[in-house]
């Protein structure tokens, strides 16, 4: 399959990908296509990695972007990783110029339990 260009392009979690590959495998089985590897493998890849439902990670990216100091790529790779601890969350500040105090952190990490 080869990409001619770019329709549109916006900003999703791992949830709400996982639900429309989820809608295409349908769609393919039903009409009796096969899919490509490249499909499968994402397939299974959303399937496994996915820790929450889409509404409960579409809530969660709204709630981070509220916050100061809260990018939209932040906010999504939150969501998509969903850290437990104070580590797991400073690594994805790593490459940011600041680094959030400890209330900080701990209010968005109090934020994630809440949608697990």
């Amino acid at each position: 399959m080869k990409v001619k260009g770019i329709i549109r392009e916006e900003k999703i979690t791992l949830p709400e990908l996982k639900e429309i590959l989820i809608t295409v495998e349908s769609e393919r089985l039903e009409a009796g296509k096969e899919m490509s590897y490249e499909l499968r493998k994402s397939i299974e890849h959303a399937n496994q990695l996915s820790k929450t439902s889409a509404e409960q990670a579409k809530n969660l990216a709204g709630e981070l972007l509220k916050m100061e100091k809260m990018k939209p790529e932040i906010a999504y790779r939150i969501t998509n990783l969903m850290p437990r601890t104070r580590d797991e969350l400073r690594a994805v500040y790593a490459k940011e110029k600041y680094s959030l105090t400890g209330e900080e952190l701990d209010g968005i990490l109090d934020l994630v339990k809440t949608h697990f």
